[in-house]
């Protein structure tokens, strides 16, 4: 086979995304069009509508953009299949039905941000950073009937340093998962559309019924902070959803009225917490709250309704702050 053999349909959303479809039309792939969610609704009334970073991308490069409600639509489904493609890829896109993923000929491929069958999921990135991992990666896989579950193709390793935050992780599986993509259509086309593949639970020494980490979808409310947890933990989760969503925390006063406060970036000190898990204590210019064994240093903050600072800018204009409370 060879690489002008291969029709391609490209799916997916995120910036994430552009990447590797950026790599695809950069080495000549035919990519012969682009499946993206719908334009969303933005702005204080939801007036003004915003593509995604995928369709603006494919716009810029000439490349027909389809975007189901639903995919199951039996209009979309006969319009994607009237471009003939003999293969699909996918990138942080949605869950599909098999009366799509099953339809090119060589089948549907999925570039998943993690090692599997580790990390199975909607958020693979920030919660391998929020569990402390030293490593993560990028996976190739074909889609089948369940989440993340299908064959692997194959794998690339990427590590985690101590410091890094999920903008670091993200920025490097995104270069990572493109050049993934680009080795596996080279195995492919080697094994004329039949690549060799493998049962997930076979690559790794785990119980696929009882060892794996998910990676289930973010929401508000698992960013807030529990100060019950050891140090290291906490510096994990704050490093886990920075920049964005961000970790939260309530700031309680002594009156008992409370703030939002989110965190971006702690250092972890070996000051031992003789105090309750919440407590702050500014010592020499530290903002310092506890957590279950040592208290942990705030770097990088944020108040309800002001801009991020420094935890120095939120000092000077906090009075008091050993009567405040972190809950």
């Amino acid at each position: 086979m060879r690489k002008e053999d291969l029709r391609i349909v490209f799916m997916g959303t995120p910036e994430f995304a552009v990447e590797t479809l950026r790599a695809l039309v950069d080495n000549g792939y035919q990519v012969v069009a682009v499946v993206t969610q719908p334009d969303k609704p933005v702005g204080r009334h939801g007036s003004v509508l915003q593509p995604s970073a995928v369709k603006v991308y494919a716009q810029e490069h000439g490349l027909p953009v389809l975007q189901p409600e639903k995919m199951k639509d039996e209009s979309f489904v006969a319009t994607l299949r009237a471009y003939n493609a003999n293969l699909q890829v996918v990138v942080a896109f949605r869950m599909l039905p098999e009366v799509v993923w099953g339809m090119p000929e060589y089948g549907t491929f999925n570039v998943h941000a993690a090692l599997l069958p580790q990390y199975r999921g909607a958020a693979p990135i920030n919660w391998a950073v929020i569990n402390g991992e030293t490593q993560t990666g990028v996976t190739t896989f074909f889609l089948d009937h369940d989440i993340d579950t299908g064959r692997i193709i194959d794998a690339m390793p990427f590590d985690i340093p101590d410091d890094a935050d999920v903008e670091y992780v993200y920025d490097g599986l995104m270069r990572l998962g493109a050049k993934l993509c680009l080795r596996t259509l080279d195995k492919i086309i080697a094994a004329d559309g039949h690549p060799e593949s493998k049962e997930q639970c076979s690559m790794i020494n785990v119980q696929c019924s009882t060892d794996l980490k998910p990676a289930p979808k973010i929401f508000k409310e698992t960013c807030k902070i529990e100060w019950g947890q050891s140090a290291k933990k906490v510096y994990d989760f704050v490093r886990g959803l920075s920049p964005s969503p961000g970790a939260w925390t309530i700031l309680r006063d002594a009156d008992g009225r409370d703030t939002v406060l989110k965190i971006f970036k702690t250092t972890k000190t070996t000051h031992s917490a003789t105090v309750a898990p919440g407590r702050i204590l500014v010592d020499k210019k530290r903002l310092l709250i506890a957590c279950s064994d040592t208290f942990l240093q705030i770097d990088e903050l944020q108040l309800s309704g002001k801009k991020r600072m420094d935890a120095q800018s939120f000092l000077n204009g906090m009075k008091n702050l050993e009567n405040y409370f972190a809950v």
